[in-house]
């Protein structure tokens, strides 16, 4: 079935706990991927001079990450929703090639079948970054279609697959693998099986898209498609997605406008405008994968177009806050549609990997991460000294709390007296905790390896080389800093106190 238009002025939009509960259905999605897929490769450190050879900033490398791009990065997204994939396409003869071949071989849930082409290099773009800002982006690619004999072999796949998912996406960057007879015939197909399509859209002909459920462009793309047609408020978006639609055959077309937000457009429905969703913009690097990813998740399940419209916008507010090219998760989806506020106390106790990239997003804007742990097992003032403390020694605290089972194992069964959701939530309601993670381990030391703090903070009671993990984060620069004790001060003295106060009422 393809998609179909809701009835002009009809239902209420669909609300936060309609897109909960789709959001727990995109784990039967199975959605059909096509198209360009790519290596992105963030080279990242710090630049503090200019080059005496020419007036350009010198980068000081620190660390180089490579994530799949492209079509490859809407995989990354369909399978952070819980869906399963098929993904084709082609590479080149190359270790690119063979990097991309990996990254998609170690995705959970993806069935992916490439082709190679010898003379065609897989495609590369390096991003350089120094504090937050891209200096430089570099491409190696090669931009020609493919040859006949592949698009054949390209379309045979799929044409083997296609009813075995329940939508296809055709993720089109321009590089050559969508040449007009593959999109044409691909969308044929699609439509023969009755599965919707949805087109991340590149360059200004979409009328090789005839047939398509939904194109997905920006708003230049949407400008180009219409010949110059305005897109500068809402009446004018509209109206350019109503010419597209009538130029080129296609069902809908959700229009992504970066801060406005996004307008889905059906043929013959009301047009929603929906507003931007993201808390902070941090990276729109592969947003609009994230949004064509959530968009066929959700089709794929049978939802409509408005819901499925609606999940992608809450989809891209969230994945624009994250580094690099970045893909959603249906957790943190969830966590958007609640509207949760980060300030809140509760909302800073978080798992391990999303405090990876929060820190991560601190060190590009320049601030120090700092880290400390421990049971805090009825919180008392020596607790909250060496918390004070923590925080002067750098500009974001995150504590590592020992869960219930950890503190059972290092306290003794009758520990610990509070669980570690109460003991959670008493830390983060302290102005000084920017974060809490819980870890199950008796110590913190995988948690600091992923962390990599550049401040870690324990009692005077240990020396430096008695502290966990102090060799790991001096090894890479970091710092590490003993706190003064509050003489006195014990969850274990005041629990002795505690039962000695109760025997002698006993006696009494």
């Amino acid at each position: 079935m393809t998609v179909a238009a809701d009835p002009p002025h009809t239902t209420a939009s669909p609300g936060a706990v309609d897109l909960v509960d789709l959001v727990d259905r995109l784990g039967d999605a199975r959605v059909l991927c096509v198209g360009d897929v790519m290596l992105d490769t963030f080279v990242q450190g710090s630049v503090d001079r200019v080059s005496p050879e020419a007036p350009i900033p010198v980068l000081r490398v620190a660390r180089e990450t490579t994530m799949l791009g492209g079509a490859g990065n809407v995989a990354r997204n369909l399978v952070g929703l819980g869906a399963r994939v098929g993904f084709l396409s082609v590479i080149g003869d190359d270790a690119d090639g063979a990097a991309v071949a990996g990254l998609l071989a170690a995705l959970p849930g993806v069935e992916t079948s490439l082709l190679t082409e010898s003379d065609r290099p897989t495609t590369r773009k390096t991003r350089f970054v120094a504090g937050g800002q891209q200096l430089l982006r570099a491409d190696s690619e090669c931009i020609r279609p493919l040859a006949e004999a592949t698009g054949e072999a390209l379309l045979a796949q799929a044409r083997a697959v296609i009813a075995d998912h329940g939508a296809l996406v055709l993720s089109d960057y321009g590089k050559g693998v969508l040449t007009e007879p593959v999109t044409r015939a691909l969308i044929a197909l699609a439509r023969g099986a009755g599965r919707p399509v949805i087109v991340d859209p590149k360059g200004a002909d979409h009328a090789r898209y005839d047939g398509a459920g939904v194109v997905t462009p920006n708003r230049k793309e949407l400008s180009e498609a219409t010949g110059g047609h305005p897109t500068h408020d809402d009446a004018s978006v509209e109206a350019a997605c109503r010419a597209l639609i009538a130029r080129c055959g296609v069902e809908a077309v959700l229009a992504t406008r970066s801060q406005d937000g996004m307008t889905l457009v059906s043929d013959g429905a009301r047009a929603e405008h929906l507003p931007a969703e993201a808390r902070e913009v941090f990276d729109v690097s592969g947003a609009g994968d994230t949004v064509v990813a959530t968009l066929a998740a959700a089709l794929a399940v049978g939802a409509s177009p408005s819901a499925g419209a609606r999940l992608a916008n809450a989809a891209a507010g969230v994945v624009v806050g994250k580094v690099g090219t970045a893909a959603v998760r249906a957790d943190d989806l969830v966590s958007a549609l609640h509207h949760q506020d980060l300030a809140r106390a509760e909302d800073k106790v978080v798992r391990l990997d999303a405090l990876v990239e929060t820190a991560e997003r601190w060190r590009r804007r320049g601030l120090r991460v700092g880290f400390t742990n421990g049971c805090f097992d009825l919180l008392h003032p020596g607790h909250v000294s060496l918390i004070a403390q923590a925080r002067a020694a750098c500009d974001r605290l995150v504590v590592g709390l020992n869960a219930d089972a950890s503190v059972r194992r290092l306290k003794g069964p009758r520990r610990p007296v509070q669980g570690e959701m109460a003991r959670a939530t008493v830390l983060a309601s302290l102005a000084d905790v920017d974060r809490v993670v819980l870890f199950a381990e008796d110590t913190p030391l995988a948690l600091i390896g992923a962390l990599r703090p550049d401040v870690l903070v324990k009692g005077a009671d240990y020396t430096v080389e008695t502290v966990v993990g102090a060799d790991v984060v001096r090894g890479y620069g970091g710092r590490v800093v003993l706190a003064d004790l509050v003489a006195g001060q014990s969850t274990t003295a005041t629990l002795a106190r505690m039962a000695g106060a109760e025997e002698t009422d006993a006696r009494r």
